[in-house]
């Protein structure tokens, strides 16, 4: 119930769409315009489900480190 009541927190969703919809930005300053759309659909779904755009953000990390 805890982890609930933390991932479903105003202040995480902030959070999580802040860092998504910044992650879009660097995308589209690479011009990986695909990938900025796709973090765009990804920040706005994360405003529900805030462990969405967690995992998103953590899928980019990872791929960014493997190039």
């Amino acid at each position: 119930m805890a982890l609930k009541r933390l991932f479903g927190s105003r202040a995480t969703r902030s959070f999580t769409v802040l860092s998504v919809v910044l992650e879009a930005k660097r995308a589209i300053d690479r011009g990986h315009r695909t990938r900025a759309i796709a973090l765009l659909v990804v920040a706005v779904v994360a405003w529900k489900w805030a462990l969405v755009g967690m995992a998103a953000h953590g899928v980019v990390k990872l791929l960014r480190a493997g190039r």
